[in-house]
């Protein structure tokens, strides 16, 4: 159940697992792409029928007004409270993300930075294996902290043209502008080009499955995206004194997300190894949507290291979405690694607490992208411009050195224009 990973005494990296584009999957987006660009509705009505098995051709793709009222009356009462709750911590969080506009003035420049939030974005949700009202939080709050006038949502309708009620209930409460019942590589497309219905955006953000992902690939430029998101990942770093129970239950936990999920348990200990796994023998037995479970967990590895020290190299080398560190001094630990996407510090901290927002946003770098990308934060819906003003004295001052550096660029034109300036003050 835990296969066994000795590296104290071998030279080789623990590296995270890259996806790699499949030709079939890169080609079937590519044509689904071009159709949206050139028919709109219409093929997003045909392919919700084709995999969702959804008609839509009668109700339309946009969400109406009703339908918010009934999700808001179905979805039982605690949940209605929970998401709320969820809402308000991440208001709260993203609130504190924001970059501020500045402003300095030296030798006759006036310089800083303005900040404006993006014109429109659009947010997916996946459907499929499970409904996440939780991500439609995660990624419409952020954008509503940061002042977005025009947020759309997309997410797969359901067999009978509906959105899961909870989905709905979130998206509203969150304060999506406008929800769209369109999934897969379509629903990015839809967001990228625009339709007849759906609003051209110019960020979108939010997983998805590997055809989602590579939608987004393909469309990074003509479009802004926040990542391209892998399957979820789990470092966990103990030592001897640890609950073997709870460390198979938070790998069961990020188990369940997918079957290609990964989980990794580093200890210095090797006994422990033994014991989470065997604790994994009885509780996977319990744990819902089993296949999945088990498919993730026939790739999970207990890593042996001979000090913490290694550890933390690898978890630098994995890089991992989630870290757990289950050590007396976590905080000391902390301190020895560089990269991971969400933190969590002690046998208290849960990772899906992080899930559903306790101080955290859930849409985080994948595949060992933590190396150099962060988690979803209200900074990525906004952007920041530089903005000059000189003084006909300050033109002067500066011109001489700006051309000398042009003309060594051999930009003569650039040269001339600052010295033009210079000549006129």
């Amino acid at each position: 159940m835990l296969d066994l990973l000795d590296l104290r005494e071998r030279g080789e990296r623990l590296e995270a697992v890259r996806p790699e584009i499949d030709p079939t999957v890169s080609e079937t987006v590519q044509r689904i792409l071009q159709r949206v660009f050139v028919e709109g509705d219409e093929v997003l009505i045909e392919l919700a029928q084709r995999f969702d098995d959804a008609d839509l051709s009668e109700s339309g793709l946009m969400v109406r007004r009703e339908e918010f009222a009934v999700a808001e009356h179905e979805t039982p009462g605690d949940l209605k409270r929970a998401l709320d709750a969820l809402i308000e911590r991440l208001r709260d969080l993203h609130a504190r993300q924001l970059p501020t506009g500045w402003w300095q003035e030296s030798d006759g420049v006036r310089y800083g930075e303005i900040v404006r939030p993006i014109r429109a974005v659009g947010c997916y949700v996946p459907g499929g294996r499970a409904r996440y009202p939780s991500s439609v939080c995660m990624t419409v709050v952020p954008a509503v902290v940061a002042g977005v006038p025009e947020i759309v949502l997309c997410t797969p309708p359901r067999a009978d043209g509906t959105i899961h009620p909870a989905v709905l209930y979130a998206a509203k409460r969150a304060g999506a502008t406008y929800v769209a019942k369109t999934g897969g590589a379509q629903a990015i497309a839809a967001m990228a080009y625009g339709t007849e219905t759906i609003p051209q955006v110019d960020r979108i953000v939010g997983p998805g499955n590997a055809y989602v992902t590579e939608a987004k690939r393909q469309l990074c430029g003509t479009v802004g995206i926040d990542a391209l998101a892998g399957p979820s990942e789990l470092a966990i770093v103990t030592d001897g004194d640890v609950d073997p129970e709870l460390v198979a239950l938070d790998l069961i936990a990020q188990a369940e997300h997918d079957p290609l999920a990964r989980t990794y348990l580093i200890t210095t200990e090797e006994p422990v190894i033994a014991k989470v796994g065997s604790a994994l023998e009885q509780l996977v037995a319990e744990a819902g949507r089993r296949e999945i479970v088990d498919a993730a967990l026939a790739a999970s590895r207990g890593v042996l290291v001979r000090d913490l020290e290694q550890a933390a190299a690898v978890v630098d080398d994995l890089a991992p979405e989630h870290l757990l560190i289950l050590l007396p001094d976590a905080d000391e630990f902390l301190e020895t690694v560089s990269v991971a996407g969400a933190i969590f510090l002690g046998e208290w901290s849960a990772v899906p607490f992080g899930d559903y927002g306790v101080a955290s946003n859930h849409v985080l770098p994948t595949s060992g992208t933590a190396r150099f990308s962060s988690g979803l934060r209200a900074s990525d819906y906004v952007t920041v411009r530089s903005v000059v003003r000189m003084s006909r004295t300050a033109a002067a001052q500066h011109a001489p050195a700006a051309a000398v550096i042009a003309n060594a660029e051999g930009l003569v034109g650039h040269a001339k224009a600052v010295e033009a300036r210079r000549g006129r003050a």
